[in-house]
């Protein structure tokens, strides 16, 4: 009988248990924004049972707003959680090395800040982070994000804290103007850098 009790609480345990097992650590990736879909001549269609994305449209839905321009030279992404330097072409390009320092030594005063951050509460954003700002459903996201509280961002390639395991020389890129994903010699100067803060970092 005491074996038997003992089976059973085990049991409910493990029904209770279960669930957090099979769901820890699970991310719940944000939509992409796009709600078009086309042809393969490019022309726009009726999405209905295409199973293109923007039928689809899994994902997190963006909060709304998304974007909120906190008057400080920061603007918060309420999708991720993220605070963004709001001047996105504060600075031209520079090498990576570079742009990594400027982002682990910016603080309040420069660039547009008076949110009294110090220096060590920014850095430059993964690849992940960085791309997150990409809406699928626009032609040119460094536009869309001038418009959303942005200020500057340009239609070109920021750096990511992101390097390359295939080629250690060189890091992880994004397009601002059309989402693209490449990599590109460290030693560039013609990528810009965008610089992010943990939204915990800097309050």
């Amino acid at each position: 009988m005491q074996k038997t009790k003992q089976i059973l609480l085990m049991l409910v345990l493990l029904c209770v248990t279960w669930p957090l097992l099979v769901f820890a650590g699970e991310v719940d990736l944000p939509k992409t924004g796009q709600t078009t879909c086309y042809d393969e001549n490019g022309n726009v269609i009726d999405c209905a049972n295409t199973g293109q994305d923007g039928d689809i449209q899994s994902g997190v839905d963006w909060p709304e707003p998304r974007f909120v321009d906190n008057g400080d030279g920061t603007v918060t992404d309420h999708l991720t959680g993220l605070v963004w330097l709001k001047n996105a072409g504060c600075v031209g390009g520079m090498p990576w090395e570079n742009a990594v320092a400027f982002c682990n030594n910016l603080a309040s005063g420069t660039c547009g800040l008076t949110d009294g951050s110090a220096a060590g509460d920014w850095r430059l954003p993964n690849v992940v982070e960085l791309e997150s700002l990409i809406n699928a459903e626009s032609s040119n996201s460094a536009t869309w994000l001038n418009g959303q509280g942005f200020a500057n961002v340009q239609s070109s390639w920021y750096w990511s804290a992101t390097t390359s395991a295939y080629s250690t020389y060189n890091a992880w890129i994004v397009g601002m103007g059309y989402g693209y994903v490449d990599y590109n010699y460290t030693t560039a100067s013609t990528t810009f850098g965008r610089f992010v803060a943990d939204s915990l970092m800097i309050r």
